[in-house]
């Protein structure tokens, strides 16, 4: 900026604490603010709400609340207050670390605190952007004058008791702001929007509506946002009927009309209770006003279907949203069609929708296999499991070459743990031990430990008295003797008796 003879204002340090927020520097914003004081730019309300802001990011209400405390006694020496929080989580810091230092001696393990963890180059920036941050000043400078917490700051608290799930002091803020004289700090629609979400996400449903009828006492309009947090908590509790009399009452008596997010939350809770009747009445009731569905729209319609065993109507839907120019298909959508049919073992199908995929310029993910493996699992066709997890491995081996060669045309694929599980467990029960040992070493390559207990448990109920007739053909004897082979190394690895270790273990006292 100097270069462009531009000075920087109060809005450059406003950025800048948002800027130590991001990175995670929150030792730093004290010396933000105090080079804005330094450099004789004025400080405004927007500055003590990015300062709030940040520490609730944080997730420091202790600081947040010192701040706010600060404020409403109308206390200058901010600079003083947010340097004793630093030298108290300094403290607090190397006490931690003293405890971590004392369990690497005990365990050998390396510990590396996320605040500890700076991009290469940032320090030096900082230090160029904030140099009293290296020598700083003996005494913290005063802000020019007192600033008072006014309606945004106090929100801005409660959203911060919201996350960390203190729902009584939600509600004695709220309690608190309606009996300030300054009329800068009574709740708005967003104060009580942020106190009718802490109760939905706490269950109280009466408690939120009884805030709603609050807002109306007091003159407050509620908005749409208010409505839908409230549709989407009825709907979390399977109460659909008050949530279909809430987006009721909104439209006649609110006079706010449903938007599609409204349709999309009642839309979604019917699937909750498996009414895709009733998801596909919303849906056209939704576009009888004139909505147009969106993405999410199309797709949680789609679940609906596949959700109850109706895999031709979820394709119905799939193929109108095709058809739809305002609504772009995603890879969601295409998993969505893929789970329907595997959910009732329609195998052929979901390959057939995968094959689409593939035309369409979409590459399978792990929800795309995983939702296969399962079908695979529920049609008994342990072949099609060989044939997709060969797919999963090409894939693997694909991204690591094309990592190495530096082609990234291929996306990601890392295995998760319930696709590969799934493919072990039919590997296991049609005794492909051979694949079963590939997938575990996969797994444990993914640092995801195999369920060994299942998997003894699968080959003792299922493989205990594998046989060879003597009347078989020679090239059926093979096949086996190699089947045997890929047993017995499964044994090995589940820790039974084998070949190996003789054939049986004996508990009793060791015989001379």
């Amino acid at each position: 900026m100097s270069e462009w003879d531009c000075e920087p204002d109060v809005l450059t340090y406003n950025v800048m604490i948002k800027l130590c927020a991001r990175v995670g520097r929150k030792e730093l914003i004290v010396f933000v603010v105090e080079r804005i004081i330094e450099k004789g730019v004025k400080v405004c309300m927007t500055t003590m709400h990015s300062l709030v802001a940040a520490y609730v990011g944080f997730g420091d209400l202790r600081t947040a609340e010192r701040i706010v405390q600060a404020m409403r006694e109308k206390r200058r020496d901010l600079c003083k207050v947010l340097r004793e929080c630093n030298g108290q989580d300094l403290k607090e810091k190397e006490e931690v670390e003293e405890e971590e230092d004392a369990f690497e001696d005990d365990e050998g393990l390396v510990y590396t605190p996320r605040d500890e963890v700076i991009e290469e180059g940032s320090e030096d920036v900082f230090k160029k952007l904030l140099p009293n941050s290296v020598n700083p000043s003996d005494e913290p400078p005063l802000l020019p004058k007192a600033f008072a917490p006014d309606s945004r700051i106090y929100t801005t608290l409660m959203k911060g008791y919201m996350k960390n799930g203190r729902v009584a002091d939600t509600a004695r803020m709220l309690e608190a702001m309606r009996r300030q004289d300054d009329k800068n700090s009574h709740p708005d629609e967003v104060t009580y929007t942020t106190v009718v979400s802490a109760f939905v996400k706490a269950g109280l449903m009466d408690r939120a509506r009884q805030v709603l009828a609050e807002m109306a006492r007091m003159g407050v309009p509620a908005n749409r946002i208010t409505y839908n947090v409230l549709l989407k908590g009825y709907c979390k509790q399977l109460q659909i009927d008050k949530a279909e009399d809430l987006l009721r009452e909104m439209a006649e008596d609110a006079g706010i009309e449903p938007d599609v997010v409204s349709y999309n939350i009642i839309i979604d809770g019917c699937i909750l209770i498996d009414d895709s009747a009733g998801a596909l009445s919303f849906f056209n009731e939704m576009r009888t006003r004139g909505i147009a569905p969106t993405k999410i729209s199309y797709t949680t319609l789609m679940k609906a279907f596949a959700m109850s065993g109706q895999p031709k109507l979820a394709n119905r839907v799939f193929d109108e949203m095709m058809r739809d120019p305002r609504v772009k298909v995603d890879l969601i959508a295409w998993n969505m069609l893929v789970e329907g049919y595997c959910r009732l073992g329609l195998i052929e199908d979901a390959k057939r929708v995968v094959s689409r995929m593939k035309e369409n310029g979409f590459h399978p993910n792990v929800a795309t296999y995983g939702s296969l493996a399962n079908g695979v699992s529920l049609a008994r066709k342990p072949g099609e499991a060989l044939l997709l997890w060969k797919e999963i491995k090409e894939r693997c081996v694909v991204k690591k070459r094309e990592e190495s060669e530096g082609d990234s045309s291929t996306p990601m694929l890392k295995p998760d743990e319930g696709l590969l599980d799934m493919l072990a467990d039919i590997c296991v029960r049609a005794a492909f031990f051979k694949k079963a040992l590939e997938i575990i070493a996969c797994m444990e390559e993914n640092g995801i430990p195999p369920n060994k207990t299942k998997f003894k448990k699968i080959y003792v109920e299922m493989h205990s008295r594998m046989f060879t007739s003597k009347h078989a053909s020679q090239a059926r004897v093979e096949r086996r003797m190699e089947r045997k082979r890929a047993a017995e190394a499964f044994k090995f690895w589940l820790g039974l008796p084998n070949s190996y270790y003789g054939s049986e273990w004996k508990l009793g006292p060791r015989e001379d």
